[in-house]
């Protein structure tokens, strides 16, 4: 072929690649426009993680699982982290098979066994093994449920509205945790025990059970029309083989995102210090129920204040909103564990026992130990809002942000194993808050030559699909569409 015709060539394929990236489709109308619509549909997500993920972390946030011996809960979500982690590796790829309404379902079906089980464990005190068992369980359906709505979340927002949508589900969401510590705190506010009763376990199991129904009413992705009329790429269900190959494209075409792997291993690892060793450790169970209730109270403002206000500010380019948001996480993350450190200094594990006298809601000292819980709720909201972000501006494709959804998932629970394991061997409390520090640190210097050279002011083309590659098997309707030309 001569210059000029590979030239004409080169340009009728970037002619059709504009042509096909501009084309807009009419969104419905009425009421299906309204059920059609992306945010209708986040929300939709976001309820489901609400009543199932948000209950579960509303139970982590009590300290101990809302029980006196803080051993078995540790146990059973170090359980929970390690399946979740494992099972997360290769979410994406089975949610790329299944379709996103069977993996949610799927998802939701573990948390009202883990709920159950801490029934068993008030009725009979032996059956602490059934309840790392079921951590287990949950742990698998979790990674389902988190890499769907990973991908539906960071897929169906137009490029300016990923922050936006991302506090929206990330509000929704956090509003499980505030029901069900609302739900504890009203239902021991009373209580001298340092345990919560069956009542609230049975609130929590009714609410998990809601949310195994609700992925029934879930419009399938390839049916989506953004905002701005374009399609959603549809969802592919195709070979476990091309799926499995899929994963390591990933990884080969876009190596950046090793760089987010660190920030992923650290975005749950607090939790641990937070809940069983501050929480948990110094005060009461009507306290740490209501700390549980401004802690996840205060993710709602700060993840829609990160999205809505820094990542979605229109006025300013998209990179510049991203180092401009990754300088807002730093100093949160820097003064908050400044503060708590301060009050780690001045109690151990040793001094601290579960039988100790504890902190109550009445007592002088308690609002400045309150206001830590609602900072670090607001630096867990964005942290969480920008990871999400950032791998949302890597690409629009929901296979390829699946897999990405997954990694996440896969590092953040790895972590998350690892020092509930370091809780349960009663490792210092100081130990595990250093290493808190250091690795939420790392996370966020890891970061950075990430956003200056990967995030662009807007996804390239190449970003979109993720199996149109070399050597990688071609999909069905794909290898028809170009037999045809």
């Amino acid at each position: 072929m001569s210059t000029g015709e590979e030239e004409k060539a080169n340009k009728s394929r970037s002619d059709t690649s504009s042509a096909q990236q501009a084309e807009v489709f009419e969104r419905p109308k009425g009421w299906r426009g309204i059920y059609y619509h992306p945010v209708t549909q986040v929300c939709l997500v976001g309820f489901v993680c609400f009543m199932c993920p948000g209950i579960f972390n509303s139970l982590s946030g009590l300290g101990a699982g809302g029980q006196v011996d803080a051993t078995t809960s540790a146990n059973a979500i170090a359980t929970h982290y390690a399946t979740l982690a494992l099972f997360a590796f290769f979410s994406g790829s089975v949610h790329n098979v299944l379709g996103s309404r069977l993996c949610l379902f799927l998802g939701t079906c573990g948390y009202p066994l883990y709920i159950g089980s801490y029934i068993a464990t008030n009725i009979h005190p032996g059956a602490g093994d059934f309840v790392v068992v079921t951590g287990a369980i949950s742990g698998v359906c979790a990674a389902l449920i988190w890499t769907t709505e990973g991908s539906l979340m960071m897929a169906y927002p137009t490029e300016a509205q990923k922050g936006t949508f991302i506090g929206y589900f990330w509000a929704i969401f956090n509003l499980g945790a505030v029901v069900g510590s609302a739900v504890a705190f009203g239902a021991n506010f009373h209580s001298t025990a340092n345990k919560v009763g069956n009542g609230t376990y049975i609130g929590f199991l009714i609410l998990t059970l809601i949310g195994v129904v609700l992925p029934i009413f879930l419009v399938d992705p390839y049916k989506m029309i953004r905002t701005d009329g374009t399609k959603v790429t549809p969802i592919r269900h195709p070979s476990w083989k091309t799926e499995f190959i899929s994963l390591f494209v990933a990884l080969k075409t876009d190596p950046w995102i090793v760089l987010l792997f660190p920030m992923f291993f650290a975005s749950n690892y607090f939790y641990t210090w937070l809940f069983n060793d501050y929480n948990g450790a110094l005060f009461n169970i009507r306290t740490r129920s209501l700390n549980n209730l401004v802690y996840w109270t205060s993710q709602i403002f700060g993840s829609y204040f990160i999205g809505h206000f820094v990542l979605d500010l229109k006025r300013f380019r998209r990179r510049f909103r991203a180092f401009l948001c990754w300088s807002i996480v730093v100093v949160f993350v820097f003064a908050v564990h400044t503060w708590a450190y301060f009050y780690q200094k001045t109690y151990t594990r040793a001094s601290e026992p579960p039988t100790a006298a504890k902190i109550d809601i009445n007592d002088s000292g308690y609002p400045a130990h309150v206001w830590l819980m609602i900072f670090y709720g607001l630096l867990d909201s964005m942290w969480q809002t920008t990871a999400y972000w950032l791998m949302g501006a890597m690409s629009n494709d929901p296979a390829k942000l699946a897999v990405f959804a997954g990694f996440y998932k896969c590092f953040q629970s790895s972590g998350s194993a690892i020092v509930w394991r370091l809780d349960a061997l009663r490792r210092p409390y100081m130990n595990i808050f250093i290493s808190t520090w250091v690795l939420v640190a790392a996370g966020m210097m890891c970061a950075f030559p990430l956003i200056y050279v990967r995030v662009k002011d807007h996804t390239e083309i190449d970003d979109e699909a993720l199996l149109n590659r070399p050597n990688v098997e071609k999909l069905p309707e794909l290898a028809e569409k170009e037999s045809d030309k």
